[in-house]
């Protein structure tokens, strides 16, 4: 497209001569002029000329366990947009079954020399997982920051979800509507968000319900559909009136798992989920869930990232975010018939 002065200079409201001294990168032109034209030939879609454009400052990894859980990208998009505005960009590496591997992942963003790495969910937050491969990236200096899975072990910067104080949220709004018999739906055992779901789980169903005993109440799956369907057809067979779920993902299998029983949610059976991915208010019903602060976690990861890159060491202790309860209809009163059940 070729580039009118004209066109430039009307819409940042300057002469067209403001403009031929900023696009040949001659002083005397206020920063805030320089500003205005440069975002003019954004917005009517000229390209900068290459002496204008930001310069690069680096290639920063961003390892996710995938992008079929709609968390995962939108934990990329946040973090991707805001190492963009600090002059780096991302490298996106998504693991999928039998593909290639964070440790694989890793040693070719060390290839390309990357300033740094955030892991998403990685295998840190598997309790069982060796630390060395972290410990390796530590020694060679490299600056890395973890979400979710916080182990002490690891000398690293850690920003997390709150996982125990969103399973008490959900417990509670759910005690408040009559439920005691209540299920959790979660992943597998190993990893310290279902650790830390089934810990918050246990002291919310004491406090809230009285329930001591929440051994059969608690049945560990995949975080899928297919996962969270098989949980809620045992914690139905169990005598459940409401199930929080690991995922928004297992929360849509649990519907279905609810529905092949000739039941409704929420008249039957109450549905929580986790995460308020981008389509659970578009549901049948639109689903309550818990919503993790994935902009200000994201954000929070650059942050101590970028200190950790510009020598500056970041802290040590967790950086925990409590997540918020968005009621929405698929949770709603215990069924009469039901409502005497105590657990």
């Amino acid at each position: 497209m070729t580039m009118r002065l004209a066109d430039v200079a009307a819409h940042a409201g300057v002469s067209e001569a403001t403009v031929s001294r900023v696009l040949n990168g001659k002083p005397g032109v206020a920063a805030a002029t320089r500003q205005a034209v440069l975002t003019a030939l954004d917005v009517l879609g000229y390209e900068r000329p290459a002496k204008l454009r930001q310069q690069q400052a680096g290639l920063i990894g961003l390892i996710v366990p995938e992008l079929t859980n709609p968390i995962f990208p939108a934990f990329a998009q946040v973090i991707e947009s805001a190492l963009v505005q600090s002059g780096y960009t991302a490298v996106l590496c998504t693991q999928t079954p039998g593909g290639i591997t964070e440790d694989d992942y890793t040693d070719l963003l060390l290839e390309r020399g990357v300033s740094g790495i955030v892991f998403v969910n990685g295998l840190h937050a598997d309790s069982r997982s060796d630390r060395a491969r972290y410990r390796r990236l530590i020694g060679l200096g490299l600056p890395m920051v973890l979400i979710n899975g916080y182990r002490p072990d690891i000398d690293a910067p850690f920003v997390s979800n709150d996982d125990a104080a969103a399973l008490d949220m959900a417990v509670s709004h759910l005690v408040s509507l009559g439920h005691r018999r209540i299920g959790l739906a979660v992943g597998q055992e190993r990893f310290v968000p279902s650790i830390r779901k089934i810990a918050g789980f246990r002291r919310a169903m004491a406090e809230h319900a009285g329930v001591s005993d929440t051994d059969d109440l608690v049945v560990p799956s995949l975080f899928t559909i297919e996962g969270g369907q098989s949980a809620a057809q045992q914690l139905l067979d169990r005598g459940c009136t409401a199930i929080c779920c690991g995922s928004d993902i297992m929360a849509i299998g649990a519907i279905r798992g609810v529905r092949q029983r000739d039941l409704r949610v929420p008249e039957d059976v109450s549905v929580v989920g986790f995460d308020d991915s981008p389509m659970t208010a578009y549901l049948d019903p639109p689903l309550t869930t818990l919503r993790q602060p994935v902009r200000d976690m994201g954000l929070a990861a650059v942050e101590n990232l970028l200190e950790e890159i510009g020598g500056v060491r970041a802290p040590r202790t967790e950086l925990l975010y409590r997540p918020e309860l968005v009621v929405r209809r698929s949770t709603g009163p215990v069924p009469a018939k039901t409502g005497d059940q105590d657990g």
